[in-house]
């Protein structure tokens, strides 16, 4: 299954092997994401920040040096999504007011980059807040989806999956609550990895409205959110998420054809488009043509019903602080721990699931890359099968992984058609918590079978 591919320039690794042979110098690499940046984000504008002028002066301080085994992204180019913290430059989250908070440091996912040799040219577009799954705010403008302008890239890293799919940079490093990482991937015919919960750190990741406090820097993770990589491989992703990661990760070495998977591609008032479902569904049917054990139900499967409107409630307090809702309510302490139990009841459900499973597939989302709006995608409704429904139920494909912390891959399975418009499709491949590098690995194995 083909999917459009956008360029044919060189990921991460084959980057970084390029430099370390002495094929490619640092600066001339550099200079090539430089080039490919101002060719095409007059129309993509997905680089928010950039910052050529450090980057160029960090890739001649690298001539005459050798690339060591701890630096492996020894002089690659990349970059990151603009809620990270990079010493020196803005982060605003969108936000004119806040325009004036410039980080005094690195964030924990700068640091560890550049630690690796990797050279950061630049932040990537988000939405206001990080709370949409398109990427405009009235700061740096609106990011458009380089498979078609009138489309979004996805979001919230939705300008990091942008600069990636149109070759700008082989990598970037996102964010992911509600698909963040995932959405933006499934939108750009791309790959991106949604880590376990709490193993890449966020410090460093903070609102600026409380980052410019004197001082201050969250010292844990957020309910639910985690830190990700977008990439045009899986090689990519798994260098990437080893690289930051703050414990060791095991792979294990069983081939795909020995593994049980399900597919899980109906959610309780989540309907998918035919655009989506077709694609996953002849995916699936090329990968039980291929010998892998694939089942369509099980009774272990929890009450995705239920996850979804614990997810919801979680993910709203979570994303407010405890700001009272709408309506007027506000959560107390006894709400909040109430919900760490359920999460905690539903990681145990997803755990025995995967006693009996090696991986779960399912779309990212209902939809591929939507129109642009005005306002926010969840503020509106999105067309799925000929109808408008609220969008909000979207999150369910999203909350699948994230309310139990699950780690996530996409990978690209297809093109497709939505609402009369050529578009990649992606599809979640979901394993065991800390099971990060077998979701890689397990999804690079389906992308060589399904030929992607």
């Amino acid at each position: 299954m083909a999917y459009p591919k956008l360029t044919d320039k060189p990921g991460a690794v084959e980057t970084a092997a390029a430099i370390r042979s002495g094929e490619l110098s640092p600066i001339e690499a550099v200079d090539a994401a430089i080039l490919r940046i101002e060719h095409l984000d007059a129309e993509i504008h997905a680089v928010a920040v950039p910052d050529f002028e450090r980057a160029c002066e960090a890739a001649r301080s690298m001539a005459g040096q050798s690339a060591s085994d701890d630096k492996p992204l020894f002089g690659v180019p990349m970059t990151v999504k603009e809620s990270f913290d990079a010493e020196g430059l803005q982060s605003c989250w969108g936000h004119e007011r806040l325009t004036d908070y410039v980080a005094s440091r690195d964030s924990e996912v700068v640091r560890r980059l550049k630690a690796a040799g990797a050279i950061i040219i630049g932040k990537t577009n988000v939405p206001v807040d990080l709370t949409d799954w398109q990427s405009f705010n009235p700061v740096y403008g609106r990011t458009k989806n380089p498979h078609n302008p009138d489309r979004s890239p996805g979001g919230s890293s939705g300008g990091g999956a942008a600069a990636v799919a149109s070759g700008m940079v082989p990598c970037e490093f996102g964010s992911d609550i509600g698909g963040s990482v995932r959405v933006p991937a499934h939108f750009c015919g791309i790959w991106g990895h949604k880590t376990t919960w709490g193993l890449v750190s966020k410090r460093g990741h903070d609102h600026p409205q409380m980052a410019r406090r004197e001082g201050f820097t969250a010292a844990h993770d957020g309910a639910l959110s985690i830190a990700g990589p977008l990439a045009r491989n899986a090689a990519d992703l798994a260098l990437l998420t080893t690289l930051c990661g703050a414990v060791p990760l095991r792979r294990n070495a069983k081939p795909l054809r020995d593994c049980k998977v399900l597919a899980i591609t109906e959610f309780p008032g989540s309907p998918v488009d035919a655009s989506v479902s077709e694609p996953t569904d002849q995916a699936i049917e090329t990968l039980i043509d291929a010998g892998i054990h694939i089942d369509r139900a099980s009774a272990l499967i929890p009450d995705l019903a239920q996850q979804q409107t614990d997810y919801l409630r979680m993910l709203n307090i979570g994303l407010a602080r405890g700001a009272p809702s709408p309506d007027g309510k506000r959560a107390s302490a006894s709400d909040w721990f109430d919900l760490l139990d359920v999460q905690a009841a539903n990681e145990f459900a997803w755990a025995q699931l995967f006693e009996a499973y090696d991986f779960v597939l399912a779309p990212p989302a209902p939809v591929l890359a939507i129109p642009h709006l005005e306002g926010s995608v969840f503020e509106a409704t999105i067309r799925v099968n000929g109808q408008d429904l609220p969008a909000g139920a979207a999150l369910a494909w999203a909350g699948l992984a994230t309310f139990p912390n699950l780690p996530s891959t996409v990978l690209p399975i297809g093109e497709s058609n939505y609402e009369g418009t050529a578009l990649p499709c992606g599809m979640q491949v979901i394993g065991p918590r800390w099971g990060d590098l077998d979701c890689i690995a397990a999804a690079e194995a389906i992308g060589a079978i399904l030929h992607c």
